[in-house]
């Protein structure tokens, strides 16, 4: 009993909410201000003749270890010494190489985003409970802080390394030997994760998406923002719109477990939009921008800074990210509302 009230004494609790929600979409924040941004820094390089975007680019890339294990130690209400140590860790977390040889080549490999979340979370619960319990705080809280989260990083970070890599590689080479039917469970599963409280981001960054599997998961991203912006206009109008259009699709969570239905046109217009981007359109994306979707328009960004701004790249962006889900998931809408099962008021958000 004394160690459960120490425990909560230092809000050290086993919450898979707190771990795999919260944490994780504190990690999708510090992956927007670090690798996102410096990938958006990045393509704008090429067409602005500014050598210094080149360098914030370069400069928010290298950052991302440390901002992402900040990110998850401030999801996790940590104190100073640990949240700042918990960069450290990130670091290694994400960037500890780890060579492998595949197919008769030597690879080197690191964990990435998923190396640097495992550690940070660990190393920052127990950086927690030594926080303040010693006179010398300011040596034992980071010195706990950081051996553990480096440790941890030399034990696991191998494996998740190797893990996420074949994960990744399956679904990429997957998708482009059955891009029809990949395009359609990709679009999906990752547009429901969107809107779900988890991270589609950090998700898509974990995996390493990219080519037509991240295609595939950017416009399913798009189908859920836009098919709830246009299918709930009647209850939210023009804030409605921008909020869910621009911003995301999970304030609909709430009303989604009222009305589980809510959800089926925008989901149905995904699985129609996917083969659109893999087969038809075939729009390549990477990582965290590939589980963006429309949210400041990170998805279509992605999409260009892969393709380049070429007109299939650009037809792509309009038709299978914008046009196709809203018509979809308003004729999906307007069917179902005939038939009873959604009723105006259901998707109503208090903007």
């Amino acid at each position: 009993m004394k160690f459960r009230a120490f425990l909560e004494r230092k809000d050290v609790t086993l919450s898979p909410k707190k771990y795999f929600i919260d944490a994780m979409s504190s990690l999708a924040l510090g992956l927007f201000a670090s690798l996102l941004i410096g990938t958006i820094f990045g393509t704008l390089a090429k067409y602005v003749p500014w050598s210094s975007i080149a360098l914030m680019a370069d400069f928010a890339k290298k950052a991302t270890g440390a901002v992402l294990g900040i990110a998850v130690a401030y999801s996790l209400k940590a104190p100073p010494l640990v949240l700042f140590s918990a960069g450290a860790v990130g670091l290694c977390g994400n960037d500890l190489a780890t060579a492998f040889v595949i197919g008769g080549v030597e690879k080197s490999l690191s964990a990435g985003p998923a190396g640097a979340f495992l550690c940070a979370l660990v190393a920052t619960e127990l950086g927690k409970l030594v926080s303040k319990e010693t006179k010398v705080d300011i040596l034992v809280t980071p010195v706990v802080t950081i051996t553990s989260g480096v440790l941890l990083a030399q034990l696991i970070c191998p494996v998740v390394a190797y893990v996420m890599y074949f994960v990744g590689t399956f679904i990429n080479t997957a998708t482009e030997f059955a891009p029809f039917f990949m395009g359609i469970v990709l679009s999906v599963v990752v547009g429901v994760v969107l809107t779900l409280p988890i991270s589609s981001a950090a998700l898509c960054a974990m995996l390493g998406l990219t080519g037509l599997a991240g295609g595939a998961a950017t416009v399913g991203c798009c189908a859920q923002m836009v098919g709830f912006a246009v299918i709930s206009f009647r209850e939210n109008r023009v804030g409605g719109l921008i909020a869910q259009g621009l911003g995301t699709s999970m304030l609909q969570m709430g009303n989604i477990v009222k009305k589980p239905q809510i959800w089926i046109p925008p989901t149905l217009a995904a699985a129609v939009v996917g083969p659109f981007a893999t087969c038809l359109f075939k729009l390549e994306c990477t990582g965290v921008s590939a589980g963006m979707g429309t949210c400041g328009l990170v998805g279509p960004i992605g999409i260009i800074a892969d393709m380049g701004f070429t007109l299939n790249s650009v037809l792509g962006i309009l038709i299978a990210c914008i046009a196709l889900p809203a018509i979809l998931s308003f004729v999906f809408n307007e069917i179902m509302r005939k038939m009873g099962w959604i009723k105006t008021g259901d998707m109503q958000l208090q903007l």
